[in-house]
C-alpha cells in the first residue's frame, strides 16, 4: 500500500458507482472513478452544483460516463425518491460512497424529518440511502459500500439519551458523534452482510484534514473554523489527496471488508492510504447493534436485499 495514488485504481469499465456530494472529496472521488472508466452518478442536493461538477469532469475526461442525481440527505422522502429513480434506470449497483456531510453549524439545526442536522445528514441519511439501495447492491458485482468517517470520530460517542442533541448542543461533540456513528455503521454493515450472505463488502475511510469547503459551508467563512481553513491552508492537504483513502477502499483489491483506512502521516491528518486506528468506542458491537435498531426505527427502513421488500418501503 506504499504511496498508493489514484493512478493505481484498477480499470472500472463496466462498474457503476453512486457518490454522494458534488464538491470537495465527492467530486474527487467521482473524477477519479470516471477517469478509470466507471459509470458514475454524483448525487447531491443542489442541481446547479451537480451540473457544474458533471461539466467539470466531462471537460477533464471527455469520454466520462457521468451524471447527476438529485438527493437531499436531510430529507428521507428525497432519499427514497432517489432510490426509486435509480431502481428504474439500472438493474444493479457496484459501489456506493457515502461521502457527503455537514460540519459544526454553530447553532442547532434540524433536517426535514426533525433530526439534528449533522446526525441526520452525515449518518441517518446515508443509513437510509444504503438500505434503499441494498437490492441494487445485492445484484452488483463485488459490490462495496464505503462510508466516510473522520479523525473527529476519535473523540466521538453515541449519546442515546440525547441522540439528536435536543437538550444540549455543542457543535464539535455532535459532529464527532455523527462520524463515529458512520464508522460503527460501516463495521455493523459488514457483519450483517456476512451473516446474511448479502454479497456486499462494507469498508470505512477518512480523509485526514483536507482542503474542502466543508468548514466554509456550515460554520461559515468567518467562523474560527472557517478562518483557519482560509488563512492557514498549509494545514490542510489537497482534496485530491484526502480522497485517496476512500478511493483505495472503493477500488483496491487489497482493501479488506470491515477495515478502516486513512492517511498514514502526522497522526492520520495527511499522507497516503493506510489502515487507520479504530477508536475504542467504535468497537462496541452491542452499541453498534443498538444504534442500528434505533436508526431503523427513526428512518423507517429495513435492510432487505430482496427488491420486492424494499419496493414496499420505497412506496410507503
Amino acid at each position: 500500500m506504499t504511496r498508493w495514488t489514484a493512478s493505481d485504481i484498477p480499470p472500472q469499465h463496466g462498474r457503476s458507482a453512486v457518490v454522494t456530494g458534488t464538491g470537495g472529496l465527492g467530486f474527487e472521488d467521482a473524477l477519479a472513478l470516471a477517469r478509470a472508466g466507471g459509470d458514475v452518478i454524483i448525487a447531491g442536493r443542489d442541481p446547479q452544483k451537480g451540473s457544474a461538477a458533471v461539466n467539470r469532469i466531462r471537460r477533464a475526461v471527455p469520454q466520462a460516463r457521468i451524471s447527476f442525481e438529485p438527493l437531499d440527505l436531510a430529507d428521507l422522502a428525497s432519499i427514497a425518491q432517489c432510490a426509486v429513480r435509480l431502481g428504474k434506470t439500472r438493474d444493479s449497483l457496484d459501489l456506493l460512497i457515502n461521502n457527503a456531510g455537514v460540519m459544526v453549524p454553530p447553532k442547532r439545526q434540524e433536517t426535514k424529518d426533525g433530526f439534528e442536522l449533522q446526525l441526520g445528514t452525515n449518518y441517518l441519511g446515508h443509513f437510509a440511502l444504503t438500505a434503499h439501495l441494498l437490492p441494487l447492491l445485492h445484484k452488483g458485482s463485488n459490490a462495496r459500500v464505503v462510508s466516510l468517517s473522520s479523525v473527529a470520530a476519535a473523540s466521538g460517542a453515541i449519546n442515546f439519551d440525547d441522540l439528536n442533541a435536543k437538550r444540549s448542543y455543542k457543535p464539535m461533540p455532535v459532529y464527532s458523534q455523527s462520524k463515529i456513528a458512520c464508522l460503527m455503521f460501516a463495521f455493523e454493515l459488514e457483519r450483517r452482510s456476512k451473516a446474511g450472505a448479502w454479497g456486499i463488502t462494507s469498508i470505512a475511510a477518512h480523509p485526514g484534514i483536507a482542503r474542502t469547503d466543508l468548514l466554509h459551508n456550515a460554520p461559515g467563512r468567518w467562523s474560527a473554523h472557517g478562518i483557519a481553513r482560509s488563512i492557514l491552508p498549509f494545514l490542510f492537504q489537497p482534496a485530491s489527496q484526502g480522497a485517496l483513502p476512500t478511493l483505495f477502499a472503493a477500488t483496491s483489491p487489497d482493501a479488506q471488508g470491515g477495515a478502516y483506512y486513512g492517511p498514514d502521516k502526522m497522526g492520520e491528518t495527511r499522507g497516503f492510504p493506510a489502515l487507520a486506528k479504530v477508536p475504542p468506542n467504535a468497537l462496541d458491537e452491542a452499541v453498534a447493534a443498538r444504534l442500528w435498531q434505533v436508526s431503523e426505527a427513526l428512518t423507517a427502513v429495513r435492510f432487505e436485499p430482496d427488491a420486492r421488500e424494499n419496493m414496499r418501503t420505497f412506496t410507503n
